[in-house]
């Protein structure tokens, strides 16, 4: 599983002009899935993110993590996350799970997420329109492949 994580002020994302989610201050994180995905990849990601101490404390120090602040998580599937780009000017998506599969794990770790905090979704599959107002900007690359 691979996710970006962005510091965010505010994010919501919409489809066919309808908002299907929205949050204030928290973590907009865009995920995607490799068909070897399973759910200790799920996990990983998730203690990741929600442990990650990237919310300024009383001292500005990058110091508190986004249940320490009381955020939320605005969670968007992503499957260009896996995009090969090492032949010709088109990517690749061989590495993404098909979607059928993507979908089981996506709502899988949404609902993973919804049990421990404030969640809003996109819509899987969609063509989505995500806004946001990247805090910092704070971005982090995570997978669950790479634990070093």
């Amino acid at each position: 599983m691979r996710a970006i994580l962005q510091r965010v002020a505010r994010a919501s994302v919409k489809v066919d002009g309808y908002t299907t989610g929205s949050i204030d201050r928290g973590l907009l994180l865009l995920c995607g899935f490799t068909s070897q995905d399973d759910h200790d990849d799920m996990e990983y990601i998730l203690r990741k993110v929600l442990q990650m101490r990237i919310f300024s404390d009383a001292e500005g120090k990058m110091n508190l993590s986004v249940q320490d602040i009381g955020g939320s998580i605005l969670l968007v599937s992503q499957f260009t996350l896996y995009a090969s780009t090492k032949k010709g000017n088109r990517p690749s998506f061989i590495h993404s799970a098909p979607a059928d599969q993507a979908q089981v794990l996506y709502d899988e770790f949404v609902h993973m997420a919804a049990s421990v905090i404030k969640c809003e979704t996109g819509r899987f599959g969609a063509d989505m329109q995500v806004e946001l107002i990247n805090d910092g900007p704070v971005t982090i690359y995570l997978d669950s492949k790479d634990r070093q």
